[in-house]
C-alpha cells in the first residue's frame, strides 16, 4: 500500500514543527487511505525527507505532500530534489510528489471559511 509523507519546512521553533506532528497524528487517526502517514521537514528541523520514519521502515510507494501554499523556490526546485536525491539513494523506493496544498482548488472555501469564523 501506499504510504503518504507530509513535508512541511522546519522552523527554528519548536512549537511550529510540533504543529506538523499534531497534524499528522490526525491524519493518521482519521484517515485509512495510506498504510501510514508520517511526516518530515525540508530544512532546519528534524527529521528530514531522507531521515523520514517510513523510509527507515522500508515503504516503497510514498506520496510526498508539500505542506506549502504557493509554488516557491522549494516548491518548484528543493523537494523535487531532494525527492530525487532519496530516489537514488534508496533505488526501490517510487516517490511521486503531489500537488503543494496552495494548488487545492478547495483552499478558497477553506480560506473563506477561517476568516468567517474569525469573526463569528
Amino acid at each position: 500500500m501506499t504510504h503518504l509523507l507530509v513535508l512541511a519546512h522546519g522552523s527554528r521553533r519548536e512549537a511550529s514543527n510540533n504543529e506538523i506532528s499534531e497534524l499528522v497524528a490526525r491524519l493518521r487517526y482519521s484517515c485509512k487511505l495510506f498504510a501510514g502517514i508520517d511526516y518530515a521537514f525540508l530544512e532546519i528541523a528534524k527529521p528530514f525527507i531522507h531521515e523520514a520514519q517510513q523510509i527507515a521502515q522500508g515503504a516503497v510507494d510514498i506520496v510526498v505532500l508539500a505542506y506549502f501554499l504557493s509554488a516557491g523556490r522549494h516548491v518548484v526546485t528543493d523537494i523535487p530534489e531532494q525527492v530525487e536525491q532519496v530516489s537514488v539513494e534508496i533505488p526501490n523506493i517510487k516517490n511521486k510528489i503531489a500537488h503543494y496544498l496552495g494548488a487545492s482548488e478547495k483552499i478558497d472555501a477553506l480560506l473563506i471559511h477561517q476568516a468567517f469564523t474569525a469573526y463569528h
